[in-house]
């Protein structure tokens, strides 16, 4: 089986977030979806557990940063395409989400990122496997 990986993100409002992250098209598993929680579907391997502050505080004695003024990840995903990175943010965007940073174009690489409704920071890439800099 191969590894998957679940992010779990704690959340203000759950109505909110779902609404939030189904106009960017993401989908959400109902076998686990309650009051206190959701699965948010990324791919068949990656998972995004969005909780309430009090549940997700329930898994840790420590405090849970306001992310809107600290940061202490990025969720990084692949995208197939430049347009597809930006049809995300611009989707985020129409949504409520903010934009931190602009995009940045290293030529074989380009992201572009946003900040959602709990300001969680999420970046989008395309990486050209052809394009790559040489190794020194």
């Amino acid at each position: 089986m191969a590894t998957q990986i679940f992010v779990n993100l704690p959340v203000k409002d759950l109505d909110r977030s779902v609404a939030f992250f189904t106009q960017l098209g993401y989908t959400f598993n109902a076998q686990f979806t309650n009051e206190k929680a959701t699965c948010m579907v990324i791919s068949d391997t990656i998972y995004v557990m969005l909780l309430t502050v009090p549940f997700f505080q329930t898994f840790t004695s420590k405090e849970i940063v306001d992310a809107h003024k600290a940061i202490e990840c990025s969720v990084c995903l692949s995208a197939d395409s430049k347009d597809a990175v930006n049809e995300m943010v611009d989707k985020a965007v129409a949504a409520g989400a903010s934009v931190p940073n602009p995009a940045t174009d290293y030529g074989f690489m380009y992201q572009h990122s946003f900040d959602d409704l709990d300001g969680h920071h999420w970046e989008y890439v395309w990486m050209d496997p052809n394009g790559a800099p040489p190794q020194a």
